[in-house]
């Protein structure tokens, strides 16, 4: 398949999609103002990254939320690497809900509980898996409801916390 001339290119010639996004990460009209693009390389340690993923999710930008579990998922250590990738496909699990994506969201919702499952015992960064755990189920028996409406994902709480509230 070939692509014309006018398809947006990188530096290095690789198609890149360059019209403005949504919060949700959906593609917008050229003439309109989308949110700001993360830097491509982000480069944060794990507990910035899972502070700014937080934030970002709180604020109901759960697409944003995703790039930044991904970008910390393709630069962790190997005994890491699927907890990080479980963790940006919960994210991008709020992304499809809110999309009104029951289908996919429910598809990520269940590959990212496979992957961070293993880490439940012994959980690096103090990430409270076992939370994200039932919040997962919890979010699939929404989603399975044959009642259900729309379907309202509240954001997952990424760490564990101090009595205060605030992350350990």
């Amino acid at each position: 398949m070939t692509y014309g001339p006018d398809r947006d290119r990188d530096e290095r010639g690789r198609a890149r999609n360059s019209r403005p996004r949504d919060h949700l990460g959906r593609p917008l009209p050229r003439d309109q103002t989308g949110v700001a693009p993360l830097p491509e390389h982000l480069a944060l340690n794990p507990s910035q990254s899972l502070t700014t993923a937080q934030d970002l999710l709180d604020r109901g930008w759960p697409f944003q939320a995703h790039e930044v579990l991904e970008a910390a998922w393709k630069s962790a250590a190997e005994p890491e690497r699927m907890l990080w990738q479980g963790l940006a496909q919960l994210a991008v699990a709020v992304t499809h809900a809110a999309r009104g994506n029951r289908h996919g969201a429910a598809t990520l919702l269940e590959r990212g509980r496979t992957a961070i499952k293993p880490y439940s015992e012994n959980t690096p960064h103090a990430i409270d898996v076992p939370g994200l755990l039932a919040w997962a189920s919890s979010c699939l028996t929404q989603i399975a409801s044959p009642n259900a409406g729309p379907i309202d994902l509240r954001p997952p709480q990424l760490r564990l916390t101090h009595l205060d509230g605030q992350p350990k």
